[in-house]
């Protein structure tokens, strides 16, 4: 009977041990995840460094691929080849060999603000915003120093996709050409038309100079057709004259030492916001989902072509909000299809 009763327990423990690590086990924290994509770069002789990635340092890998879905990286959407003007040059001899708008046109100030999206997926909307105001200048000869509204690109263009959740990006540069769109600054501008509602976060960087971004994506503001700085919403309005697309290396390279800077979309993989310096190319992780940025030139770098882009996730992130991302080659998919336009 005693040794029925001990079996009996033995079984009974063994049984709720394994019910335990079946049901109970936590996943094991994303700090060791970090440190494997980092070691894996660092030590792969590659072209690029990789830092510390403090936000998921207290996550698990399910949450993070989660949060990426939901959030910030699936931020963009690709339109069907159908509803796309495709614009390519004929000669591209003229393109120089290195290139930096910010060099080209210095009275564009603009071409040196590095914004910030905060918790919404709303990239599409800043790329596309960050080329317009940079366009309206440079085909002014710096005479217009604009700031075209990413928030009212986001909130009223229905076509354009799902505000925070994603949007096309050619699909903002002919709502531009068809139905305008209002000036738009920085968040808690009082001088633009409308500013950014979502205040900067740290983003996929220690919290500092900014608080750490909220866990999850803020909702899609309303469609407001009204103007903080007491100006007439339908008058303050710039429009653009043109929407097309461009592809490839030397048609891209064209196009933003001609007219300026174009919005491309790339796939993000884990090793992405790891980045620190250098010319980033995908080493290793898996994919996270779509991000759109702003070309605004290309070079070399120890031998490495680059091209060189401003991402909206303030200058906290990289290198002072910048990154490089290897040219020539499509790599992730950055020289697939860039969008663009001309001001009216």
């Amino acid at each position: 009977m005693k040794s029925f009763i001990a079996i009996t327990l033995v079984t009974l423990t063994l049984g709720a041990f394994v019910l335990h690590n079946m049901y109970s086990t936590e996943e094991p924290s994303y700090t060791d995840r970090l440190d494997e994509i980092i070691n894996t770069v660092n030590k792969s002789n590659t072209t690029w460094k990789a830092g510390r990635n403090p936000r998921w340092e207290n996550s698990n890998l399910e949450l993070v691929k989660k949060s990426f879905m939901k959030s910030e990286f699936y931020g963009v959407k690709k339109a069907p080849a159908s509803s796309r003007i495709f614009h390519s040059y004929q000669s591209v001899k003229s393109a120089p060999e290195s290139f930096d708008s910010r060099t080209q046109w210095p009275n564009c100030s603009s071409l040196n603000e590095i914004r910030d999206q905060s918790s919404c997926g709303s990239c599409w909307a800043f790329a596309a915003a960050e080329s317009m105001s940079d366009r309206i200048c440079i085909h002014s000869n710096g005479q217009k120093q604009t700031r075209v509204s990413a928030e009212d690109l986001m909130e009223c263009c229905s076509d354009c996709g799902d505000g925070c959740n994603g949007g096309f990006p050619f699909a903002t540069f002919q709502y531009w050409k068809e139905s305008g769109i209002v000036s738009g600054g920085l968040y808690g501008d009082k001088n633009t038309c409308k500013p950014y509602k979502f205040a900067p976060c740290a983003h996929h960087v220690a919290a500092g100079k900014y608080p750490a971004c909220p866990s999850g994506e803020y909702d899609t503001p309303s469609c407001s057709n009204s103007c903080v700085n007491g100006s007439e919403y339908f008058t303050d309005k710039s429009f653009g004259k043109s929407a097309y697309t461009v592809s490839g290396e030397a048609d891209l390279k064209a196009e933003v030492s001609t007219n300026g800077p174009v919005e491309v979309a790339f796939t993000v993989y884990e090793d992405f916001p790891t980045y620190k310096t250098g010319v980033y190319q995908h080493v290793t992780g898996g994919a996270l989902g779509g991000h759109a940025v702003k070309l605004m030139g290309y070079g070399t770098e120890n031998g490495t072509p680059y091209w060189l882009i401003a991402n909206s996730w303030n200058e906290t992130w990289g290198d002072n909000g910048y990154f490089k991302i290897l040219r020539g080659s499509d790599e992730c998919g950055v020289e697939d299809e860039g969008a663009t336009g001309l001001p009216a």
